[in-house]
């Protein structure tokens, strides 16, 4: 079958539509061909894919040819199988009859005849030419064409149509069009399903010895080129692609050497869209075609069919990813390739690719995003051409013309060097070729930085091309370093001569040597130059080599296309990376204006990218166009962005360089001053400690931090600052403002500003402005405050805390007193002032203490001062001096200087308590009171209540005051209560004295003795002292302790004792008190000495007066409490509570009045008193008068509770007889439970 490869060739180019053939029975052709022919192609047809899915077809095309044609009557048998796709698709049967018997006799065993084969498809088409006023003829006509219908149409299938020449035809050509397109549909899935069985066929043979490719080959492109030829693009592509794939599979079979081809002239330039450059039978290789030309065929057919398919994009798309894959084959057979023949097809193949499909393409064609795909293969097409291009000019020694940026040098040196077999040589007549090379080079000179900046440059070979050139000569391998770089010849071991050592010259030439030296630069570049232009075929490729300019033109193009198609892409960085790289020529032509709008896109990029190692490859060269256009905001603002690049990228020097030229376009005249913005130089924040608190109207000094990143010291002529409220957006702005010029340090500084009376409000940083000479700038970022250690730290953060904290008319601070119990009266006491800044600074605050009337300071005592710490009374129960519970971390002792004293600086924002020493003063005598009263006659507590006058002064400037009064409540140790607890037979009274502790401390009585008033004596004891003398006694806080004495009456009293007789008792108390200072009294401190509690050995004195009465032995009124209602109480019951008065006796104190006066005393949590609760009643002065004293109550309270007292206040309660004689309690009942009713309405 590959015999026929030729045949298939011709055959495929001369066959461009499907063939229609016409069996002209009657000679009807001439006639009607003009009709037929009009009607091709066919507008609408309807075919089956390979799949059996129909698919609609536009203009089918098709093309008429009698069966007499020469065209359809010299085949073989053999060849219509092989080449059935160019076999008629449909039979167009032409006849005419105008005799039913001719019909019969002659024209049906004629068509019988031709219709009997049933791989054709056929259909009659028949002709009436009868004339429209002939009705005979007519009718006959009609009579023939019924009886043909008869004979040849079915009921599955209608093969007939009539065709009237001289009547209306309308409906003629859509049945013809109709019955056409069945035909072709039909043949055409019959000829699909043979060509499919006899792939089948070789497909299961490929493995076998016998299996050729070409007999696949002929076979699968004749489905695929049916399909083509109807319109069935799809099916065409995906039997090319299955052709691609099979291929590969017989290129990859291990064990068979194969020429891959690609050694002709004018193989260097791509065939990716030219299917016809080279016919297959020239690539025919055994059973197998050269895979160079192939693969580039098979990509060609299947471009074409795309571009049918008007999917231009898709070409871009698989040619990229073609070219790719194709490239690496080409690397694997690179050393018997031409030199450099894979880099030049590269080149051309990305450039057709490119043209093609950019000439195919029109806006809008599809989706956005498949568009933006689209552009993207382009610019990947131009920037793969764009570094094949750099490596080809960078052979031929225009090395130094290509900007060493980072994308070139990302480029060139991952782009490894051609490898061919041997490198080339030096032709015999180049030595003035080498000459002038030689020169070039030497003129080359470096360019110069702007600002002085030394930079290593980039590289742009993977390798030193001198190393790479000559290890790959044949006749010398991998010699010394010495030797290859400059040419000498020196011994390895330094013995010798490496002449010694025979060489041979292996390049092809004439040339022979019997030393072959390695090869200078000049030379591997010339020699590189003769082997490139043989390779090379395309005159204008050859051409943008042939001089720098020309180099320098095609490389901006390719540049400029590969950026312009970028930036329509989603990969836009890529287009400005690329704009890079065409401001650098730009630059080097002198052409400043459109190379800086090019670095700038750049510099943007890179500085919205982070990516600041490239940006200070770019902005120095953005500075130094910005410096030749005179354009001084944009200069100073690169130079400003090259000092907020990080330090390791520039010279402590190259830094310099940058601070002078601002300094200098600063202090110089500027025509156009503009503000400039160094938020990336130089920021502020706050200091890392709470913010600033003032209150409305407060003066101020705020404490800045600056980063300044100027290597050097940079004086700032002004600088000011404006702060932002937060809570009130229409408050605006408010700025403050230096007094002086500021210099700022490389790292960290710390300024303060005075700052003005601000509004009551949250102010955060905002904008810092100042000045540099003429210069104005503004920074409006915000760094966030970090140790003291670090002055490298800049941070680029805007703070969310506030710096001012501006607070309304309010409470700034609290004094109080730090114990609610009472202290010693008459004795020294520490009295606990707390002070409370309420979130405002007391730093620098005085306070001014005056005392109020019975209560002096003890100045000779220092004033203590600590943190304030709150103390739980039930972890000090036991009364112990608890003073080292507070913490000493803060303690400070202070002087009071009239009356006033400054507080630390520790205690300005924290509760601190204030201790001052204190006594208060109370000349007279405590008095005691008989036991068992119901209201015993107690002191009152206003008698020890002390004030003292506080006012506070504190602010930034003293301008807040705070006066506040507190009341210190003072008291004697004990309350002394009597009563007599036994008369004995002989008079002799047991006298018992109650001590109530009256203080949070326990006291400890040491020593007591009763100096007894006149009229009593003491029995026993001549000391005064109780007859249980049990001490020491120790009184813990708010208990009770009892001392019991003997003594009687004295039985004569003269009158003089009696003129002089003393009215009381003095009870003398020896004790000693253990208490906390943060719960109450405590011991007293040391007047005098050097301050020190625990020094303290000497006891206390308490002395209290005792009025002692001769004892009553006959009251003389009676009360008694009359019996409660039967039911008993409960609570919220109203009810009557009644008490008796009866008169025992005549009382000579009464001065015989006739009433009595009353009072009832009750608790108003248990009762509620509805009558009144005091009065006079009448009683008579006769003895055994009665009277009822009654009074309404209400229970509160369920339970067990004391009921109403009745007391009689101007009548001794000696004469007084109760029943029940002391207090008792009466039960109470809770309230009857209640229920609710619903009851229905009748």
């Amino acid at each position: 079958m590959a015999n026929f490869l030729a045949q298939f060739l011709s055959i495929k180019n001369s066959c461009e539509r499907l063939v229609i053939a016409v069996e002209d029975v009657s000679d009807l052709w001439p006639l009607v061909k003009k009709g037929f022919e009009e009607r091709v192609p066919f507008k609408r047809a309807t075919l089956n894919n390979k799949t059996r899915n129909p698919v609609f077809v536009d203009n089918l095309p098709a093309e008429f040819i009698l069966t007499t044609d020469a065209r359809l009557r010299s085949r073989f048998p053999q060849e219509q199988l092989l080449f059935w796709f160019r076999e008629p698709y449909a039979t167009v049967i032409l006849v005419t009859c105008e005799d039913l018997d001719e019909f019969k006799t002659i024209l049906k065993p004629r068509l019988k005849l031709i219709t009997q084969n049933d791989e054709r498809e056929w259909f009659i088409v028949f002709v009436s030419r009868a004339p429209p006023h002939n009705d005979q003829a007519t009718k006959l006509a009609k009579k023939v064409y019924a009886r043909l219908e008869v004979d040849f149409s079915s009921k599955k299938r209608e093969r007939c149509c009539k065709l009237d020449i001289n009547g209306p035809e309308a409906s003629f050509w859509e049945d013809l069009e109709s019955k056409i397109t069945e035909c072709v549909r039909n043949t055409l899935d019959r000829r699909i399903q043979f060509y499919e069985e006899e792939i089948r066929k070789l497909s299961e043979q490929r493995f076998k010895p016998v299996w050729s490719f070409c007999n696949f080959f002929i076979l699968k492109e004749s489905l695929a080129f049916m399909f083509e030829m109807s319109h069935l693009h799809e099916d065409s592509l995906r039997e090319y692609d299955e052709l691609e794939l099979c291929y590969l599979e017989t290129v990859n079979i291990a064990g068979k050497q194969r020429d891959f081809g690609g050694m002709e002239h004018g193989d260097d330039q791509a065939a990716l869209l030219n299917h016809q450059k080279k016919p297959l039978t020239q690539i025919v290789q055994d059973d197998s075609f050269r895979e160079f030309e192939f693969r580039q065929y098979l990509f060609a057919c299947q471009a074409k069919l795309l571009f049918k398919l008007n999917r231009p994009f898709e070409v871009a798309s698989r040619g990229y990813s073609f070219v790719i894959s194709f490239s690496k084959a080409l690397a694997l057979h690179e050393s018997m390739l031409p030199f450099c023949l894979r880099e030049v097809w590269i080149i051309t193949s990305c450039l057709s690719l490119a043209d093609a499909t950019a000439a195919r393409y029109s806006n809008g064609l599809v989706g956005p995003d498949i568009e933006r795909e689209y552009y993207r293969v382009r610019g990947e097409l131009y920037s793969l051409c764009r570094a094949k291009f750099m490596r080809l000019a960078y052979l031929l020694g225009y090395g130094s013309a290509i900007e060493r940026s980072p994308v070139n040098s990302a480029s060139l040196s991952m782009l490894p060097w051609p490898k061919p077999a041997i490198w080339p040589s030096v032709p015999a007549d180049a030595s003035s070729d080498v000459l002038a090379k030689e020169k070039m080079l030497l003129q080359v000179t470096p360019r110069v930085e702007h600002f002085g900046i030394q930079r290593k440059p980039l590289p742009l070979e993977p390798t030193f091309l001198l190393r790479e050139a000559n290890r790959r000569r044949a006749s010398l391998s991998v010699g010394n370093a010495s030797e290859i770089f400059d040419g000498r010849t020196t011994s390895i071991d330094g013995s010798g001569s490496a002449a010694a050592m025979s060489r041979t010259n292996s390049t092809p030439g004439s040339f022979e040597s019997s030393i072959d030296r390695p090869m200078k630069l000049a030379e591997i570049i010339v020699a590189a130059e003769h082997a490139l232009q043989k390779t090379i075929s395309d005159p204008s490729l050859w051409a943008s080599f042939s001089s720098l300019d020309e180099f320098e033109q095609k490389y901006l193009e390719l540049s400029k296309s590969a950026a312009e198609n970028y930036h329509n892409s989603w990969w836009k960085r890529h287009g400005v990376v690329l704009d890079g790289e065409i401001a650098a020529v730009c630059f080097k032509h002198g052409d400043y204006d459109l190379a800086a709008k090019s670095y700038e896109k750049v510099c943007a990029l890179y500085s919205s990218e982070g990516w600041e190692d490239l940006l200070a490859d770019v902005l120095p060269n953005l500075a130094e166009c910005q410096k030749i256009l005179n354009d001084q905001a944009g200069y100073l603002s690169s130079c400003i962005r090259l000092l907020s690049l990080d330090k390791g990228l520039f010279l402590s020097k190259e830094r310099q360089a940058f601070q002078s030229e601002v300094v200098r376009l600063a202090h110089g005249e500027m025509e156009h001053p503009v503000p400039l913005d160094v938020s990336s130089l130089i920021t502020f924040s706050g200091n890392s400690g709470p913010p600033l608190e003032l209150c409305d109207g407060d003066p101020g000094i705020l404490s800045v931090i600056l980063w300044s990143g100027f290597p050097d010291d940079i004086m700032l002529e002004s600088l000011s600052l404006t702060l932002n409220a937060t809570s009130n957006a229409d408050e605006g702005v408010k700025a403050i403002r230096s007094s002086g010029a500021t210099i700022l340090n490389p790292g960290r500084n710390t300024i303060t500003l005075s700052l003005p009376p601000q509004k009551t409000g949250s102010y955060v940083l905002g904008v810092l402005t100042g000045q540099i000479g003429h210069l104005r700038f503004r920074s409006h970022r915000f760094a966030r405050g970090g140790p003291a250690e670090s002055d490298d730290l800049m941070s680029y953060e805007k703070p969310t805390r506030p710096i001012l904290k501006v607070h309304k008319p309010r409470a700034l601070v609290d004094l109080a007193a730090a114990v609610s119990s009472a202290l010693l009266m008459n004795e020294p006491q520490w009295l606990g002032i707390i002070v409370k800044p309420i979130n405002y600074s007391l730093k620098g605050a005085v306070l001014h203490i005056d005392t109020g009337p019975g209560l002096k300071i003890e100045e000779s005592q220092p004033i203590e001062m600590e943190m304030y710490t709150y103390t739980d009374t039930s972890k000090s129960a036991n009364g112990l001096n608890d003073k080292n519970n507070t913490s000493t971390d803060m303690e400070t002792q202070l002087t009071l200087k009239d009356g006033s004293l400054e507080l630390p600086g520790w205690a300005s924002d924290i509760t601190s308590v204030l201790w001052v020493p204190v006594r208060a003063i109370n000349e007279g005598l405590a008095r005691g009171t008989s036991a068992g009263t119901v209201s015993p006659e107690r002191p009152s507590v206003v008698d020890g209540l002390r004030t003292v006058a506080l006012k506070l002064e504190f602010g930034v400037s003293h301008n807040q005051t705070f006066d506040q009064t507190i009341a210190v409540h003072f008291t004697n140790p004990f309350h002394v209560s009597t009563r007599v607890a036994d008369k004995c037979s002989d008079g002799t009274l047991l006298l018992q004295v109650i001590l109530h502790s009256q203080v949070k401390a326990c006291l400890t009585i040491h020593d007591a003795w009763l100096d007894l008033q006149d009229g009593f004596v003491h029995t026993g004891q001549t000391d005064c002292r109780p007859t249980s003398a049990f001490f020491p006694l120790v009184v813990p806080s708010s208990s009770k302790a009892g001392i019991l004495f003997s003594i009687s009456l004295k039985t004569t009293v003269t009158e003089e004792e009696v003129k002089a007789m003393n009215p009381d008792s003095v009870l003398n108390i020896r004790y000693k008190i253990d208490g906390n200072r943060n719960l109450g009294s405590h011991t007293p401190m040391s007047v005098g000495t050097n301050g020190s509690e625990d020094d303290v050995t000497q006891l206390l004195t308490f002395k209290s007066a005792i009025v002692l009465q001769r004892p009553v032995l006959e009251p003389c009124l009676a009360v008694g409490f009359l019996p409660l209602p039967s039911g008993g109480l409960r609570v919220g019951q109203l009810f009557t509570m009644k008490w008796r008065v009866e008169r025992l006796k005549y009382l000579e104190e009464e001065n015989k009045q006739d009433e009595v006066q009353y009072e009832v005393n009750a608790s108003s949590e248990h009762w509620m008193i509805a009558g009144r609760k005091q009065g006079h009643v009448p009683l008579s002065i006769k003895q055994g008068s009665r009277i009822e004293i009654s009074i309404l109550c209400v229970p509160l309270t369920a339970g067990y509770v004391r009921p109403p007292q009745l007391e009689l206040p101007n009548i001794g309660e000696a004469n007084i007889s109760c029943n029940p004689a002391g207090p008792h309690l009466v039960c109470v009942f809770p309230p009857p439970l209640s229920s609710s009713y619903c009851i229905p309405a009748s």
